[in-house]
């Protein structure tokens, strides 16, 4: 692995937990009614996120999915603005009417995110054709779940992109549960990333809660889309520690209460946080003290956007029907 600068270090760092600490900050606002939109946290799967956009550069297009916080905020998205359109406020990134899985910043290239299941992944691909005509060099990235890995579109998606050589990277978050369904009960072959094979497509699995792994496998992926050779595949093997959809495992009936709880521990042994702290500090790249207060600083700007957030105002009513329609 090559050698890396403290700095760089030190950013994949903040953003892993600008999310994560955002992530949890959401958790309180949804159980007390203040947040009213479902709300899908990204809580454990933020190596992912961070090692994939730290390889793009701003002009690169993000398209996400119900789950997407992450995405966002890794790849330079408002952090106020997005909080406070998951608070469904006027001031918000969607304009307080996309709510939580509906965020966008195409000043940073987040195109947009859906809940449909691998609804932007053709998006993402329309994209990477735009980026292709144009010869622009940009790189398209669809991000999608394990779930969206038995959806025809995904197929559809990669044989276009194969055939056309476009500049697009597939990046599955094998987080091992279509909602509530084990992979294993959904899936012969567990191994996602070698449903891009036939298609001629490079394809690799990585460990997700790796970042530096994720980061690696992405830029030689990224590199070889700016280069013309066509599309990448890579699959990154994570879980995610909230429930399916709002923030508790543990509530009786919620989509996650089937998961094995010596399941959940061992993957808690491998949280994405705490393992780049011990490889910064054993590495010499940062002190636990300089990590401390990073995080702290983290803290304030996190709980500053949640303040912000709910001292915004709601779209007023009469605007219901403003922006459906292109205004000249």
């Amino acid at each position: 692995m090559r050698k890396y600068e403290k700095g760089f270090l030190v950013d994949l760092y903040r953003t892993m937990q600008r999310i994560r600490l955002c992530e949890e900050g959401f958790v309180e606002p949804i159980l007390s009614g203040e947040v009213k939109c479902p709300v899908h946290l990204y809580s454990g799967e933020e190596a992912v996120a961070t090692g994939v956009c730290a390889a793009l550069v701003s002009s690169d297009y993000v398209f996400g999915t119900h789950r997407s916080h992450g995405h966002y905020l890794a790849k330079g998205g408002d952090l106020r603005k997005m909080v406070a359109e998951v608070h469904c406020r006027r001031d918000g990134c969607a304009g307080g009417r996309g709510g939580s899985m509906h965020i966008i910043d195409p000043h940073v290239g987040i195109l947009g995110a859906a809940p449909i299941v691998a609804g932007t992944i053709a998006l993402a691909v329309g994209a990477a054709y735009a980026a292709y005509v144009r010869g622009d060099s940009r790189v398209a990235v669809a991000f999608f779940g394990d779930g969206a890995a038995g959806e025809g579109v995904l197929f559809e998606a990669l044989n276009l992109a194969a055939v056309r050589r476009l500049p697009v990277l597939f990046v599955c978050e094998n987080n091992l549960y279509s909602t509530h369904l084990p992979i294993r009960e959904c899936r012969v072959q567990e191994d996602i990333f070698k449903v891009a094979k036939p298609f001629g497509a490079r394809s690799a699995q990585v460990d997700g809660n790796d970042v530096l792994a994720v980061y690696e496998a992405a830029l030689k992926a990224i590199e070889r889309c700016r280069a013309g050779e066509g599309p990448s595949f890579l699959e990154c093997k994570t879980y995610r520690f909230r429930g399916h959809v709002g923030p508790d495992d543990n509530i009786q009936g919620s989509h996650t209460d089937i998961r094995p709880p010596e399941e959940i521990a061992w993957w808690r042994e491998r949280d994405p946080i705490p393992c780049f702290e011990r490889y910064l500090i054993e590495s010499g790249a940062s002190s636990e003290e300089e990590l401390a207060q990073l995080k702290d600083k983290v803290t304030v700007e996190v709980k500053e956007a949640m303040a912000w957030a709910q001292e915004c105002s709601f779209p007023a009513p009469q605007e219901l029907g403003r922006n459906l329609f292109h205004e000249s």
